[in-house]
């Protein structure tokens, strides 16, 4: 019986191989929310919230996007120099960083118009630098096929952050130790992922030559997906930026533990999924009847959870995490249309836009959409009104992913048969 059940095809077996991680990384951090919700305050979690959100802005930058090349190469060699190209660039755009941080600790406090992050400030460069070695591991191991070790990464990071969340939530660290607990995930899924590289064998491939002519012949990475992946980011972390501007640091912790209940989910099955997607894309003839093969199974199955979820959401929360965060499931479901949109975005649109290289189109779409968020905030910070400005951003955000979504379409059906 079980052998029945069990996926026949290498796409699906690989699917779910990450779900299966994602699936035990996603859950436990979910499972002990309600026990973070009582020892934290909204306040620390808009603490989180804001060095997310400037780690996020910064971490897009640190590799210089060259990670998303290692999987274009057909020869491993290749493929290895932009590794090694990618993880130089982690630590020499990290180290600038903290020697700017050092110089200008004061001007920067006074730029973000909050002293309460000076004592965290100093920790982004180790976020960020973390966070460019993982992405570059994350990709290289994902050319090899090697599924397990990056479902083991996820349930790691995820286990180890959400113990120390509840340790230092109960010694009362505040929004400190929600950061704190963060980077020593990240410390073990790097490390997971570390024990898996044949160093010797990436030793043996390093070419400096060749890294350097890689380097220019995937220039579009740094120059144009760059720009757009910093104002994705930035687009993703301006809410944060102006609710804790014009409302409270209160309702920016509210706003991003309403996301981060919605995304974390969405974005690790999403990854899971988009990881084998594009591994599988580069290789598929028929790109065009794969595409939209895929593209109908994901929506059956996902579509109705999400309409189920937006019905129940406000109650939901205030029943799971407690009355005061009734809230947050206000803010959920405002904001489901727009998150359904971008978990479909991420499983498909991504890939599109790398395989056949329209970074300046979705960087484009970017802009847009940072310009949206920038204008429907402050509409809703004119009129005093933050479900106004977050209607406006998922209703304006929302349209402009749809039509990426639209053209992914268009690219793959009139490209058909060229790559």
């Amino acid at each position: 019986m079980l052998k029945k059940l069990k996926p026949k095809s290498e796409f699906s077996q690989n699917v779910l191989t990450l779900m299966t991680g994602t699936t035990i990384a996603q859950s436990i951090p979910i499972a002990i929310s309600p026990i973070l919700t009582r020892i934290y305050t909204p306040e620390d979690f808009g603490v989180l919230a804001l060095f997310v959100s400037i780690a996020g802005i910064l971490s897009v930058a640190v590799t210089g996007q060259y990670e998303l090349a290692i999987m274009l190469p057909k020869k491993d060699d290749y493929a290895a120099n932009i590794l090694i190209l990618s993880l130089t660039l982690t630590f020499i755009i990290s180290l600038v960083l903290l020697c700017l941080i050092f110089l200008f600790n004061d001007e920067i406090l006074q730029l973000l118009h909050n002293s309460e992050i000076s004592e965290w400030l100093y920790m982004i460069p180790i976020t960020i630098m973390l966070t460019g070695i993982y992405n570059s591991l994350n990709y290289w191991l994902n050319r090899n096929k090697n599924y397990r070790t990056l479902s083991d990464a996820r349930v790691y990071q995820s286990l180890i952050t959400s113990f120390f969340n509840v340790s230092f939530g109960v010694i009362k660290h505040g929004g400190f130790g929600l950061i704190l607990s963060s980077l020593i995930g990240q410390l073990i899924g790097v490390y997971v992922l570390l024990k898996k590289i044949n160093f010797k064998k990436l030793y043996q491939y390093m070419n400096k030559l060749k890294i350097i002519s890689l380097s220019k012949k995937y220039r579009k990475f740094p120059k144009i997906t760059v720009p757009h992946a910093i104002f994705g980011a930035t687009s993703t972390g301006l809410p944060v930026f102006m609710i804790i501007y014009y409302f409270s640091s209160r309702e920016a912790g509210f706003f991003s533990f309403s996301s981060k209940m919605v995304m974390m989910p969405i974005g690790l099955i999403s990854n899971a999924y988009y990881q084998v997607f594009f591994e599988s894309f580069t290789k598929e003839k028929n790109k065009e009847k794969f595409f939209k093969r895929k593209f109908i199974q994901v929506n059956k199955i996902f579509l109705p959870i999400f309409l189920l979820l937006w019905f129940v959401f406000p109650d939901l929360f205030g029943f799971v995490f407690g009355e005061e965060w009734k809230i947050a499931g206000v803010y959920s479901q405002t904001l489901l249309p727009l998150f359904y949109l971008k978990f479909i975005s991420n499983l498909f649109t991504t890939t599109v836009y790398i395989y056949y290289e329209k970074q300046f189109e979705n960087f484009m779409l970017s802009i847009i959409i940072a310009v949206m968020v920038l204008v429907s905030l402050l509409i809703g910070a004119y009129f005093h009104n933050i479900f106004l400005g977050l209607i406006l951003m998922s209703i304006s955000n929302g349209i402009v992913i749809f039509y990426k979504i639209y053209q992914s379409f268009k690219f793959v059906k009139n490209t058909s048969g060229y790559y």
